[in-house]
């Protein structure tokens, strides 16, 4: 810890998200070893390589951290289109859930309560696009982030 300062992902003025990130959700950022860290080199990858010094300034490797990946399918899109035109399915197909669209547009949005439980999820985002990707959401706007249990959150009463 301390022995190296990694840089911030360049962010992508259209998405607002990092550039590089794809659907992996990691973009790779430079990191930058401290002056005279000393790298020793696995003789079993490298058999002729020779230790070396770092200076500060150069990148020593890069670390993959996390990022939001979007293809373009934009939020206020997707919930203008679920408002307005959701009772044709126009939301499912844009968001690429074409048989979804043609049951909304054969049954004028499930006669209209399909409509309104579509704009609440996709409000609440949890219907996302097809392939996987997040929205794009415009100047940091309300991005939800979910949080699910894992042992990082659950609490530990083995103590008591």
């Amino acid at each position: 810890m301390g022995q190296f300062m990694c840089a911030n992902p360049v962010i992508d003025t259209d998405t607002q998200q990092a550039v590089g990130c794809n659907s992996t959700r990691k973009v790779a950022v430079p990191c930058k070893p401290a002056p005279e860290i000393v790298c020793i080199p696995d003789k079993s990858i490298q058999p002729n390589a020779s230790p070396c010094e770092f200076t500060g300034e150069e990148v020593g490797f890069y670390k993959e951290v996390e990022c939001k990946w979007t293809n373009g399918y934009k939020f206020e899109t997707s919930l203008l289109l679920s408002i307005f035109l959701g009772m044709f399915g126009i939301d499912r197909f844009y968001l690429g859930y074409p048989a979804l669209g043609l049951l909304k547009f054969s049954t004028l949005g499930f006669f209209f309560l399909g409509q309104l439980i579509d704009v609440l999820l996709i409000a609440t985002q949890t219907v996302k696009p097809s392939d996987g990707s997040d929205y794009v959401i415009d100047y940091y706007g309300a991005g939800l982030i979910k949080i699910m249990m894992n042992d990082d959150t659950v609490i530990n009463n083995s103590d008591e």
